[in-house]
């Protein structure tokens, strides 16, 4: 169980779906996404499975997007080939997106760094909670890379200043701040984490299926901002832009990248 890149424990009610791949920080890799897509349908199924609860191996919730798959993918690519990111990229938005639709309530439970797409997950979620210790900020644009689907969802929670202002800076903010924005509900003790999630878990567990269903369908439904891009008008374009190879270089290669300000 524990080289499983996620991993599902069902306490009921609640499944808790854990990102298992703390060397990468559980970057979303096409691997976990596939797994947690898998756990999702898993959960889903599973009529005494109430609420899904998601969390990561410490120390982190997850980096976000790949940064070492994506720079592989770039390495053999020509300039004018997108289709391999393209699907990448589609697959991180998909799960976004399924994620923010699922039929039963979600949990994000936030134990460590949440960024870039980590951070787009936990903001598609119903319910948020964060270690004290978390940090948590949008950062791809300093990679070269752009934001996609998270911008709904930030915007949707945090409103346009806010959100204007986390996307254009990067800033990592603290789990007390994310909850004075609204982008989370709640910042908690590490050793609280798991248990107010579990709470949360049995309050949802006392409402009614159907009713509860028909709810959360009304509500993805009336958040006008939530409402799905047409996934045509994203491209893989601006994942191979000189700027995304030139910036995954310098992130590897720990160096300034090369668009900072001398």
């Amino acid at each position: 169980m524990a080289d499983e890149i996620v991993l599902y424990e069902a306490r009921y009610p609640a499944a808790i779906i854990t990102l298992n791949n703390p060397q990468h920080r559980n970057a979303l890799s096409a691997a976990m996404i596939d797994g947690l897509m898998a756990a999702i349908e898993r959960a889903e199924d599973d009529a005494r499975v109430r609420a899904l609860i998601f969390t990561g191996t410490d120390p982190a919730f997850s980096a976000g997007m790949d940064l070492q798959e994506l720079r592989a993918v770039l390495d053999h690519l020509r300039v004018d080939e997108a289709g391999a990111v393209w699907d990448g990229a589609l697959r991180g938005e998909e799960l976004i997106e399924r994620v923010y639709r699922l039929s039963k309530p979600t949990i994000a439970a936030v134990n460590g760094i949440a960024v870039g797409n980590g951070a787009g997950f936990l903001s598609a979620c119903d319910l948020a909670l964060a270690s004290t210790d978390a940090r948590i900020g949008y950062t791809e644009m300093k990679h070269g890379i752009q934001a996609g689907m998270v911008i709904l969802h930030l915007m949707r929670l945090v409103g346009e200043r806010v959100a204007r202002y986390l996307l254009l800076t990067g800033e990592l903010i603290s789990a007390e701040k994310a909850q004075a924005l609204g982008l989370i509900n709640e910042a908690v003790p590490r050793d609280q984490l798991m248990p107010t999630a579990l709470k949360w878990a049995d309050a949802v567990a006392t409402n009614a299926p159907k009713a509860e269903t028909i709810t959360k369908s009304l509500m993805c439904r009336f958040s006008a901002q939530a409402i799905a891009m047409s996934m045509t008008e994203y491209t893989a374009a601006p994942h191979i832009t000189d700027e995304c190879r030139s910036g995954l270089a310098a992130f590897f290669e720990k160096r300034p990248v090369p668009w900072a300000v001398k």
